[in-house]
């Protein structure tokens, strides 16, 4: 069966978090973006300090942030054999900046580790935010998303 492959992986207290929930909601994701099968995702639920780490080593910042993303796709199209599966990259997302943002907006846990995760999946994707309309026509896939997930 030609499917999506999400691997998640907990490094933090995902304790409100459904990440059975997470998993159908990355491959709803790929789905709505129309993602070639096969594909692969790894998605990390990590604490600041690891998050913090990537950040510094990875994008010369020296402080947590809420989602990271990790893009596979670049130039190696050809190492990858006949029939295997695509790695699209990695999402790592900070259960502890996410949990704090989502005090701050009065929502859910769960609905702000959702939308960091739409969020990082579409970057891998290829989208950005870096001007306005891009930044809008990412917010309306964002919606687009979880307002499919909510209605399975």
């Amino acid at each position: 069966m030609t499917t999506y492959i999400i691997e998640l992986q907990t490094e933090a207290d995902a304790s409100g978090i459904d990440t059975h929930a997470l998993e159908r909601l990355a491959t709803r994701a790929l789905e709505v973006e129309g993602v070639a099968m096969p594909a692969e995702l790894s998605i990390l639920l990590a604490d600041d300090p690891t998050v913090r780490e990537l950040n510094r080593a990875y994008r010369d910042t020296d402080a947590p942030t809420d989602v990271l993303s990790f893009a596979q796709g670049e130039g190696d199209e050809f190492a990858r054999p006949e029939g295997a599966a695509a790695h699209l990259g990695d999402v790592v997302i900070s259960v502890d900046t996410a949990r704090r943002q989502a005090a701050e907006h009065s929502i859910e846990l769960r609905d702000e580790v959702s939308h960091l995760l739409v969020h990082g999946i579409l970057h891998l994707l290829g989208y950005d935010h870096e001007l306005a309309d891009d930044a809008a026509a990412m917010r309306l896939q964002e919606e687009t998303i979880l307002g499919a997930a909510h209605h399975h």
